[in-house]
């Protein structure tokens, strides 16, 4: 073992192994179909560290112990200072299984100074979240893009109402329908299993609602533009969180709408209009609505509104006559010249797995570049990355989205539902 220990250590003070000679060298060989878990035995592998140089890349080697647990003792002598700095940086869904290890830690989950640790930390990336009811109870499951995994999310904290997904925003998920009396409107943190009903708006009926969330505020609003059916006498109406109460803006212009999606990007909301052809866009600071002559391409059968990261918007739609020359195609709002450019195409692999029949029904949505296409009969879901210029299909989605509302979510424990 002596001597296995000084060739190890001499072949990485020299940097000279090649994946030959690594083998040879740190890994001696053991029985066929056994396996290695001796603590002694130890692996070296060659890394290259971000900022090192060449030189010292060859003179890099890492040993890593193999299936080695801390032992449950470390954790309970861990400072609650540091205790809560690790729980911050962990995955939150792992972080709301461990509320149930014990009293101390589902205490400190709660507490003001990991709230304040878990919101300097970056986010872990998007997730989908679907939304659907069974004959008992509201289900919800969360797909997780960075991790590739799906987590169930306990859904029965919340009424039992006929209520439907709007959306979600920072962390926030907001739901609308009928208690069985009048329309409500409902915000829920799903991590930290709360929720609360919204005043009632001046106009309270069913609407066309979107959730906007301003982290840096810590504050959320709720825009209700006209209602599902195209009644456009009503006027713009806006919740914000801060005052806790609905403010009454502009009617929106006497315009044909050609669908009830909506897109909020850069502290705007933008719907598709068929005459005047092209944009409606109303502004949160003012309270105004315009119109932008954006005019659609042209043989776009339906088009999807999807609110891009940085001022970016995107319009998502199929283009041809027939079944045959359909495709799926993605376009870009240029605001200076108030025209659509097309950016990307969807391979033909990928539209007609997504879509076998030609009037088939698909939804469409985005988040930061990130595009989501789902099939509701054929329950698949396909990602489109649009910095990366990418496409993938989500695993394991059959059951999730077939039949289900969905919408992108972001994990956060730190916002408040007031």
């Amino acid at each position: 073992m002596e001597r296995f220990r000084e060739i190890e250590l001499q072949v990485v003070k020299n940097g000279a192994f090649g994946e030959d000679e690594s083998l040879r060298y740190s890994v001696p060989l053991a029985r066929t179909g056994s396996r290695n878990t001796s603590p002694s035995r130890q692996k070296v592998i060659k890394t290259k560290p971000r900022g090192f140089d060449e030189e010292t890349v060859t003179t890099f080697g890492k040993v890593i112990q193999t299936d080695i647990q801390m032992e449950d003792s470390i954790w309970g002598l861990l400072p609650e200072d540091l205790l809560i700095e690790v729980l911050a940086r962990v995955p939150p869904f792992l972080i709301f299984r461990l509320r149930s290890v014990c009293r101390r830690w589902n205490s400190i989950l709660q507490d003001s100074s990991f709230l304040s640790s878990h919101s300097q930390v970056p986010s872990h990336g998007p997730c989908l979240l679907t939304f659907w009811k069974n004959s008992h109870t509201h289900q919800c499951s969360v797909f997780s893009l960075p991790l590739k995994t799906w987590y169930k999310i306990p859904f029965g904290f919340l009424p039992d109402w006929a209520f439907w997904l709007v959306g979600s925003s920072g962390g926030l998920v907001c739901f609308c329908g009928f208690d069985g009396i009048s329309f409500k409107t409902l915000v829920c943190n799903p991590l930290t299993q709360t929720w609360r009903t919204l005043p009632r708006m001046h106009y309270n009926q069913q609407r066309q609602l979107i959730l906007v969330v301003d982290r840096a505020e810590r504050s959320f609003k709720v825009i209700a533009a006209s209602d599902i059916y195209g009644d456009r006498t009503l006027p713009t109406e806006v919740y914000d969180s801060k005052l806790d109460s609905w403010s009454v803006h502009q009617i929106m212009p006497a315009v044909n709408l050609c669908s009830s999606k909506m897109a909020f990007c850069d502290s705007r909301l933008y719907l598709e209009t068929l005459s005047p052809l092209g944009l409606m866009m109303y502004r949160v600071d003012t309270g105004n609505w315009e119109h932008i002559p954006a005019k659609f391409p042209r043989s776009l059968l339906d088009g999807y509104l999807v609110a891009g990261a940085q001022k970016r918007l995107f319009l998502v739609g199929r283009i041809g006559l027939y079944s045959t020359f359909q495709s799926m195609r993605i376009w870009e709002l240029d605001h200076a010249k108030t025209v659509w450019v097309e950016i990307s195409r969807m391979p033909p692999k990928y539209f007609r797995a997504l879509l076998r029949l030609s009037a088939e029904r698909f939804e469409c949505f985005g988040q930061d570049n990130l595009i989501c296409f789902t099939s509701w009969n054929q329950g698949k879901g396909l990602l489109y990355d649009v910095d990366k210029k990418t496409w993938s299909w989500i695993a394991g989605c059959a059951i999730q989205l077939c039949n289900s509302q969905v919408c992108f979510y972001e994990p956060r424990f730190d916002m408040s539902i007031y």
